[in-house]
């Protein structure tokens, strides 16, 4: 039994066209992420934080800045390399995820 690449069940799974069309999504995620990362430091600095602040106020004050903006950075990253439709279908299943979580 042939076995699949993993370009092809990413390709299966997402739901696109192309083995391009995935690799572009994976390049989406890696930009996403280093830039998430990137503004991590600049935005921690400019509020105060750092690594003797309680891991919970850092977590929290993460998730308050971060967190929004990896969204965001998702879907302009996205948007710049053509895959805004993928991305935005993308954050409305988790945001529909994260909604039933919540509404149990």
């Amino acid at each position: 039994m042939a076995e699949t690449s993993f370009i092809r069940r990413l390709q299966t799974r997402w739901g696109v066209h192309s083995a391009w069309q995935v690799l572009v999504i994976l390049v989406v995620f890696a930009l996403t992420g280093f830039s998430a990362m990137y503004i991590k430091r600049p935005i921690f600095a400019a509020l105060g934080i750092d690594g003797t602040d309680p891991w919970w106020l850092r977590t929290l004050v993460w998730m308050v800045t971060v967190l929004p903006a990896y969204q965001v950075l998702l879907l302009l990253y996205g948007f710049l390399l053509g895959q805004f439709a993928f991305f935005w279908a993308f954050e409305k299943r988790m945001f529909d995820r994260i909604r039933k979580l919540f509404s149990r």
